[in-house]
Formats: structure tokens, C-alpha cells, sequence
């Protein structure tokens, strides 16, 4: 290293994690639910050390923003934008740990307004105390590494350990980072005994969900393999391009890249350019979400912002091309990811047509409307019999935020967690099923209407059918046979 670290750039970094805080919560009432936060909500409501297709950490933070400011969209929105401000803190850490200064420490903080960081912020998704736990495993991996600090290894498997409350993706980044260890060095590391002690931390922190996993029959793994067959093919397709659209400078993350192999001074972190084509190749064949290396991402664009504010240092044109291009890439992923567009006018744009976190927070209010509709056709005694049955979480979630106004029955759902607060009691034998095709044992189905939102704007929703279904058969034999993972 050509010095000791750098202090803390407090003010601009500390400057940027605000901004992205106070951005989220300007927009955060706009639009509407995304359909991840209303199934969250639902789980919410039934604390548990583990879901079928998830750890607990995200529900109860939507939990604690309802606690803490009320059932409203504003205030499940709170903590995501909180952690999202806590990444671009230690993102700018992990800058500062590879040499740099003010300029760098900046730059790296900026990496939390790229698309795919504000877009999981905004919307309360799991990725968003991911980025925070991958962050934290990065910066102490760095420090353990680069400055001979053993103890950081406990302080990176404290994080994992943390990060398997909310998913187990962190497990990826730790074999991976070992995978480079062994391959480019310092393979001592892996024999230190604080390495040890780190994973030992981790299993112990992460223990009460790992053991509902096995007591359960690990539901994960079922989760997991749905969505490969489910998304696979497309998720393999986007995974290459996707990479430079995740954070708003790609050239940044990729000096990174570069510099870890060239500079002698980071011989010692190269593992962490190892691990990234590692980590592509693994997800490629596992058929994984193309997001799931936006983590280890952030922790080589920090160290690419070293190099690149190395490379403007003295530079009045390279400093004003990199600051120009920083703000103007930021303001478009802004445009791309938050609710900027006016709701009546966002049909037909580009971020409603790319960005499906855009587009799945519109027109819940409407489909839950059209659905109640279906429900007052119904006669006074069919009413009394009748209940709420949908196929994904997202329609189950906003019938129960927006249901009870409508003074609409209880809604069930087979979709993952759901079926485990089924089934309905037997003697409800009128179903109201928002279905794109009705399951058999619904018995006889008649179609009253298709979704439709009053803004236009194409989503998961638009089309399926409403039908009123008569049951021939009771709910407690049928149940079984309406569960589903995707």
C-alpha cells in the first residue's frame, strides 16, 4: 500500500448516504405496494424463525416499520431506506481500507445510486439488507487481508452469520471468497484459527434458522429449484448484461477488476477478482438470479473508485468527467428506479417496460375493487359461504390490505408460505379464485372478469381471470393439492 489508510471522508460520504435516505423517503409513498411488501406484511403477522421460502429478517422489518410509524406504505419503507444508507457507509469503508481518499471514498458511497440498489431500497425487497451484509463480510475480509488483522475474520462471520436471518445467499459469497483464496492466495488465511472462529460465529448466529430448515425438510432448497425451473432460462440469458446495468458505472466496478490483477500493492485481495467469474459461473449453472452478484459488485467498485480517483488525481478534465458522469448516470438509474413518473403517465415508458419493480407497484387498489365487484354479484347467502382464493402472494397480499375496507371475506393462497394458513373451513364452498386457470378440485368455475389497472401499465396482473367457483369437494381433502413454489 503506498500509505497508511486515509481518514474517514465523513462529510461527502456521509453527504451522499443521506441523500439516498431522504431520496427514498420523499418517493416512498408513491405508487403503490409492490407485491413482495404486501406478502411480507402477510408474514409479518406471523413471526416465525423461518418461512418456507425464506429466512425472517425481511418480514419483521416490515413489522418494525408498521410498529414503529403505522400500517402504511411510508412506514414499511423507513429501514430499507435506513440500510440503504448504512451500505453507502461502508462501501466507502471498504475505499478507504484500499488506499483511498476523499475523492474515492465518494465515489464508492455513490455506487448505492445505481438501478438495482434504489430499486430494492425503495420497495423493501430481501436485497436490501443483503447488499449491507455482503458489504460488511467485504470490509472485514479486506481488512483481515490487506492490513494482517486476524480478528476482522470474526468480525466477517458475525455479518454472515447475520445475513443468514434474511437469506441465505451470503453462504454464495463465502465459498466463492474461499474458492479465490485457494486459487490466487494467501491460501494461509484459510488455515488461520480466526477463520475458524469467524465460521463458528456464523453457524452459531445463523443457527435458529439453519435449524428450522432442517427441521422442515429444507423448504429452501424446494424454492430454489422452482425458481431455476421457473426463471432459469431467463436468468441465464440476462446474466452478462445485467452486470452493467445493476450500479450506474460499470467502468468503475471494472477497474476494479483490473487493478486487483495488476497492482502488486493488492496482491493480497486478489481472491476477490477471482470470486466474481466464480460467482457468474455458479449462478449461471445453478440457474440463480442474475442480481445475486450485485453484492460482491459494490466491494469492487469500491476499490475501482481508488483507482479511478488515482487516475484523475490532478486531472481538471478526468475529475470533471468522472463527477459529470457519476451525476448524470445516478439521475437516469433515479428516473429507472423510483415512482418520478407521474402513475397516469408511466404506460408506455421506458422504466415501466424494463424495470418490473416499477411496474408491480402499480394498480393493486383496482384489482381488489374489480375483485369486490365479483364478491357483490354474489347473492346474501353465497356472500356468507364465500371466501378469497388467489394464485400468487401478491393479489393474497393486497386483498388483505385493502380487503377489510371492502368488508371482503379472508383470502387464501397455495403460493409458499401462504398454504401453511390454509386451508379455508370446509363449509365455505363459494370461491371467489383470482386464478389464471382453476385448479380442479375448485370444482365448477365461471368467469366474471379479467384484471385490468387504470393506468395501462403492463404487469403480472393485468389479464387474470376473476371466477366464481362452486366447490364439490371439501377444502380439507383439496388443500394439499394447491400448493405451490415459484
Amino acid at each position: 500500500m503506498e500509505s497508511a489508510r486515509r481518514p474517514y471522508a465523513w462529510w461527502p460520504v456521509g453527504l451522499i448516504a443521506s441523500a439516498a435516505v431522504l431520496l427514498l423517503l420523499i418517493t416512498a409513498d408513491d405508487y403503490d405496494y409492490h407485491r413482495d411488501e404486501l406478502y411480507f406484511r402477510i408474514l409479518g403477522e406471523h413471526p416465525q424463525w423461518g418461512y418456507a421460502d425464506q429466512p425472517p429478517f425481511t418480514p419483521m422489518l416490515v413489522r418494525l416499520g408498521i410498529e414503529m410509524f403505522g400500517d402504511n406504505l411510508w412506514a414499511i419503507r423507513v429501514p430499507a431506506a435506513a440500510l440503504l444508507g448504512l451500505t453507502a457507509l461502508v462501501v466507502a469503508a471498504i475505499a478507504r481500507e484500499t488506499g483511498g481518499g476523499t475523492a474515492a471514498q465518494a465515489l464508492a458511497a455513490s455506487a448505492v445510486f445505481g438501478v438495482f440498489p434504489l430499486s430494492s431500497a425503495h420497495v423493501t425487497s430481501t436485497a436490501t439488507p443483503d447488499l449491507l451484509v455482503w458489504a460488511g463480510v467485504l470490509f472485514f475480509v479486506v481488512r483481515a487481508l490487506l492490513w494482517d488483522r486476524p480478528w476482522a475474520w470474526v468480525g466477517a462471520g458475525i455479518m454472515a452469520g447475520l445475513g443468514l436471518w434474511n437469506k441465505h445467499l451470503v453462504v454464495l459469497l463465502l465459498v466463492c471468497l474461499a474458492a479465490g483464496l485457494l486459487l490466487a492466495g494467501p491460501r494461509s488465511a484459510l488455515r488461520s484459527r480466526h477463520v475458524w472462529y469467524g465460521v463458528a460465529a456464523a453457524l452459531v448466529i445463523g443457527a435458529p434458522n439453519l435449524i428450522y430448515q432442517v427441521l422442515n425438510g429444507f423448504p429452501q432448497a424446494e424454492m430454489a429449484a422452482a425458481i431455476a425451473e421457473n426463471k432459469g432460462d431467463e436468468s441465464r440469458v440476462m446474466l452478462l448484461p445485467l452486470q452493467f446495468a445493476f450500479l450506474a458505472l460499470p467502468p468503475v466496478w471494472i477497474a476494479g477488476l483490473v487493478v486487483l490483477v495488476r497492482d502488486p500493492r493488492l496482491r493480497r485481495l486478489r481472491a476477490l477478482a477471482v470470486a466474481y467469474p466464480l460467482m457468474l459461473v455458479v449462478v449461471l449453472i445453478s440457474a440463480g438470479q442474475p442480481y445475486y452478484t450485485v453484492g460482491l459488485l459494490l466491494g469492487l467498485y469500491a476499490i475501482g473508485a481508488v483507482a479511478v480517483a488515482r487516475w484523475a488525481t490532478g486531472r481538471r478534465g478526468r475529475q470533471t468527467l468522472v463527477a459529470g458522469a457519476a451525476v448524470v448516470m445516478s439521475a437516469a438509474a433515479v428516473v429507472s428506479s423510483l415512482p418520478v413518473i407521474p402513475e397516469e403517465d408511466l404506460a408506455g415508458t421506458l422504466p415501466a417496460e424494463v424495470n418490473q419493480t416499477i411496474a408491480d407497484q402499480v394498480g393493486w387498489r383496482d384489482y381488489v375493487w374489480q375483485i369486490g365487484t365479483v364478491w357483490a354479484g354474489l347473492s346474501a347467502a353465497d356472500q356468507a359461504r364465500s371466501v378469497l382464493f388467489t394464485g400468487n402472494y401478491g393479489e393474497a397480499g393486497a386483498l388483505d390490505r385493502y380487503g377489510p375496507s371492502l368488508r371482503l371475506p379472508e383470502v387464501y393462497s397455495g403460493h409458499n408460505t401462504l398454504h401453511d394458513y390454509g386451508p379455508p373451513p370446509d363449509a365455505k364452498k363459494i370461491v371467489i379464485a383470482v386464478v389464471e386457470t382453476p385448479p380442479e378440485g375448485l370444482g365448477t368455475c365461471t368467469a366474471k372478469t379479467t384484471l385490468r389497472n387504470s393506468a395501462g401499465v403492463e404487469n403480472e396482473e393485468v389479464g387474470i381471470p376473476v371466477y366464481v367457483c362452486r366447490m364439490d369437494r371439501p377444502w380439507s381433502l383439496v388443500w394439499p393439492e394447491l400448493q405451490h413454489y415459484d
